[in-house]
């Protein structure tokens, strides 16, 4: 059974551990897995009990079922929530997700099956790492619902693409195939339907083997250079490298790698 197979009596976002490995599931199916404020509401206590356990040392987002990713956020509660002041406490609860996500020191990877669309493109972008299978289709569709995108969360889209496409993605809300998605740079890599899962497995097993103090720390560089290229915090990058070489774990992969063996990493 994988993780996606048991799905919830009403929509939620689940968290499940197994080993090293945390997955988030986006669990709406009969609403191709669209976010509910309370699904938002969730994510960032979900990254954040990820982040705090030791054990974990990757986190994956996927959808449950086998149509969706996600649809983005759940257009039913759109008079009741996006309307008025209530859309402003929404895009503060979609603001918040956005920002546990880009904001965790540990590897994020996105499983991207079928349909990613809107706020469920938005929570992709934001991880590290979007694999996706060959059915899978991409949109932002703002200006098709009247919606003014936050400017908020054109960040994530600008660190994976030009300008130029973010405008167009933006401009037209139209859908892009898998093979458009991996052109432009929406994703990292595509990866035939019956292999999508093994393939997000292991390459979060291959994350979780090695030092987790090295992981974070070319995480917390690279995303500290392209967010602020002009300005990055060298001090506190240099004491995060500095950490790696400090560490219990960089004896151990010496060790390991003199006597032949595979490191036992421990993140300390």
């Amino acid at each position: 059974m994988t993780t996606a197979s048991a799905t919830a009596a009403v929509p939620a976002l689940r968290y499940v551990k197994e080993g090293a490995i945390a997955f988030l599931i986006a669990d709406n199916p009969a609403r191709m897995n669209a976010f509910t404020a309370a699904m938002w509401s969730a994510l960032p206590q979900h990254v954040a009990a990820a982040v705090a356990d030791p054990q974990v040392r990757a986190l994956v987002l996927r959808g449950a079922g086998e149509k969706a990713f996600s649809a983005g956020a759940d257009i039913s509660e759109f008079d009741s929530a996006r309307t008025g002041e209530a859309a402003k406490t929404y895009d503060a609860l979609n603001d918040a997700a956005f920002n546990a996500l880009m904001g965790c020191p540990k590897p994020t990877l996105a499983m991207i099956h079928g349909f990613c669309l809107g706020g469920g493109l938005g929570i992709a972008l934001c991880c590290d790492v979007r694999l996706a299978d060959e059915a899978s289709q991409f949109a932002i569709p703002a200006a098709k619902l009247g919606i003014g995108y936050n400017a908020r969360w054109v960040r994530p889209i600008l660190a994976a693409i030009p300008a130029f496409r973010a405008k167009e993605l933006l401009f037209t809300g139209r859908r892009y195939s898998a093979s458009e998605a991996l052109a432009i740079g929406l994703i990292s890599r595509l990866v035939p339907a019956m292999d999508l899962e093994t393939a997000t497995r292991t390459l979060a097993g291959e994350i979780a083997d090695n030092a987790p103090l090295s992981v974070m720390a070319a995480k917390r560089v690279i995303d500290e250079i392209v967010r602020h290229p002009e300005n990055p915090d060298m001090v506190a990058l240099d004491a995060a490298i500095a950490q790696c070489f400090a560490s219990d774990d960089y004896a151990e992969g010496r060790r390991a790698f003199l006597e032949k063996r595979k490191p036992q990493f421990k993140g300390k």
